[in-house]
């Protein structure tokens, strides 16, 4: 889906902005001045060794943590994913699926309606009456994805989501995310330490570095825009990474 613009100024619809941002814990600085921004629709990556406060920077924009200073605007409903699945294992698929609605004391039938709109889009359906512990690694991760939907269908963060999963299943993974992006038509903002992962992902790149953090590069991501898996096999990919690692 094409990012949606305002028409009297001809620009992308900014759903989330920090500017200049500053968070300590008592001695320790992570930002001093931290800046970015994400436009509607986009797939935004936020690249960092550990350590750099890019989890930080995630609780953040999801309102878990306040700043000393600077400006933080959200607009829009926001889901976090993060990298364990977090399933409970005495709960069905459909249970931990319903977890986030049951606590809004959504009526059970517009429960029950929401999840069955959504199981065969995110590909669960059949799955839905197993317990964790019978789901694969990757399927784990789409009912982790699918309970975080039910918590906010605007925005998406996702913080390593892939990160313990195996090589193949996580490059499954990733491309499945692209295609749940274009189908649901949200906003994706991604943390990752893995620079492959963050150039086929992404639409624009923010490099942390370390603490005090500070954005050492915006990039934007411009080649094979149309079909991200050419660009596994670009030689402008190793290009950018080269340029990646000196950042970092």
């Amino acid at each position: 889906m094409p990012t949606q613009t305002n028409s009297s100024t001809n620009k992308p619809e900014e759903v989330i902005v920090l500017n200049n941002v500053k968070k300590t814990f008592g001695p320790m600085t992570v930002f001093e001045d931290i800046s970015l921004h994400v436009n509607k629709n986009e797939v935004v990556s936020v690249l960092g060794s550990s350590g750099s406060g890019k989890s930080t920077l995630f609780n953040i924009i999801a309102g878990l943590y306040g700043v000393d200073e600077g400006i933080v605007k959200v607009k829009g409903s926001i889901g976090y994913m993060q990298q364990k699945d977090l399933l409970l294992p005495w709960k069905t698929v459909y249970d931990n699926i319903a977890l986030p609605l049951k606590i809004k004391k959504v009526a059970k039938e517009d429960i029950n309606m929401k999840i069955q709109k959504y199981l065969p889009v995110v590909g669960l359906q059949g799955y839905e009456n197993k317990y964790p512990y019978q789901l694969s690694g990757g399927m784990r991760q789409r009912a982790s994805f699918m309970r975080t939907l039910m918590t906010a269908e605007d925005i998406m963060l996702f913080d390593e989501a892939f990160g313990s999963l195996d090589s193949v299943t996580r490059g499954q993974m990733q491309k499945w995310l692209l295609e749940m992006k274009d189908i649901l038509g949200n906003t994706v903002l991604f943390i990752t330490h893995d620079i492959d992962e963050a150039i086929y992902l992404s639409d624009r790149i923010y490099v942390l570095s370390k603490i005090p953090a500070k954005i050492q590069k915006e990039i934007v991501v411009d080649f094979h825009k149309d079909d991200k898996d050419k660009r596994l096999l670009s030689h402008k990919l190793l290009e950018l990474k080269s340029e990646i690692l000196k950042l970092l």
